[in-house]
């Protein structure tokens, strides 16, 4: 897939944080994801990108993804997919539909004893 066709596909905009690991390094550095389509996304974090690079992504509920940085501007870059993915179960919630909220019971509270009860024990000494 060029260039001009990754630029037509549709990218939502959405603030999400993910991990991403450069080729040769071990380190892992935490990214906001500032907009994602199936075949990309725009990232932004304080870190040294250069164009070109090959890296690999954590998306929630996708997994790694590898990828290669497509341009850098200040602190954002793009990285361009190597292979497409499904941009709607990225921003999809972490639970399924078959998880159910808990429900919270209220403990009782043991009151202790009031001002009023302990003059009531000492008026009838």
């Amino acid at each position: 897939m060029s260039a001009v066709d990754t630029r037509s596909l549709s990218r939502d905009s959405l603030f999400m944080m993910a991990n991403v690991r450069f080729d040769g390094s071990d380190d892992t550095y935490r990214v906001k994801i500032r907009n994602l389509s199936s075949g990309g996304m725009m990232a932004e974090g304080d870190l040294q990108v250069v164009r070109g690079a090959k890296l690999e992504i954590e998306l929630r509920n996708v997994g790694k993804v590898d990828g290669s940085v497509a341009w850098v501007q200040d602190n954002r870059f793009g990285i361009a997919f190597a292979n497409e993915i499904d941009a709607k179960e990225v921003r999809a919630p972490v639970t399924s539909s078959e998880t159910v909220a808990p429900r919270f019971v209220r403990t009782p509270i043991a009151h202790p004893a009031s001002d009023a009860d302990k003059l009531k024990n000492i008026r009838k000494l």
